[in-house]
């Protein structure tokens, strides 16, 4: 393949979306892949007002605020960005990993629906993930997770159990309307790395497969 690959890995909180992101890079580097992991959040030169907008949202959740006066719109031009000067310059062969992507504001999305914020993300050229992968677990086993952890659940908007539960179905239905590679990361680790490099082999099989395809017949239009 020789443009980059571009992998988003997305979920709720305490799907294990870091750690398993870590498992794959270790397994594909191992097989001398080069891979270049990106962050969403380190990438987003606007970061710090977006997120300020996203505590008011918290604060004071309106449709407005939500969609109109920025939020979810300051979210897709920051991925508009990343997508022209990130990801374009990446070197041809890569496979980029991206911990979240547009579904990342599904958290706090209350009042916008998910093709609506989609849509804006499209309109705006945010490139979409060769592919994307939707990390999920039954919400009482992601929510005990974050619990556990260091920093604990460290949410600006998700508090309660019933708040996750929603955010676990809202991605549940993303992954199953928009074709993503659903990964259920509730048995082992190694269990759920394999998911993932498999399906990455498999994306990168039918790219190469398509770009052979493009040359040959590049070759017979000018024979």
């Amino acid at each position: 393949m020789n443009r980059p690959l571009f992998v988003s890995l997305d979920g709720p909180k305490g799907v294990g979306k870091t750690t398993l992101l870590e498992a794959v890079t270790k397994v594909l580097r191992a097989d001398n892949k080069k891979v270049i992991r990106l962050s969403e959040q380190k990438s987003d030169p606007c970061r710090g007002e977006t997120m300020a907008l996203v505590n008011k949202l918290a604060r004071t959740p309106t449709r407005d605020l939500e969609l109109e006066f920025e939020v979810c719109e300051r979210f897709a031009d920051s991925r508009a960005w990343i997508s022209q000067h990130v990801l374009a310059k990446q070197p041809p062969g890569s496979i980029i990993l991206i911990d979240r992507w547009y579904p990342s504001d599904a958290a706090f999305r209350r009042i916008v629906p998910f093709a609506e914020i989609l849509q804006v993300n499209i309109d705006r050229n945010v490139q979409v993930p060769d592919l994307h992968v939707g990390v999920v677990t039954a919400p009482d086993i992601s929510w005990a997770r974050a619990a556990a952890r260091r920093r604990g659940l460290s949410s600006t908007v998700i508090h309660t159990l019933g708040e996750h539960v929603a955010c676990t179905q809202a991605f549940e239905r993303a992954i199953a309307d928009h074709g993503w590679f659903l990964c259920r990361n509730e048995g082992t680790l190694e269990d759920a790395t394999m998911q993932v490099i498999s399906e990455i082999y498999s994306v990168l099989l039918s790219a190469s497969l398509d770009e052979v395809e493009i040359a040959v017949k590049g070759v017979n239009q000018h024979r």
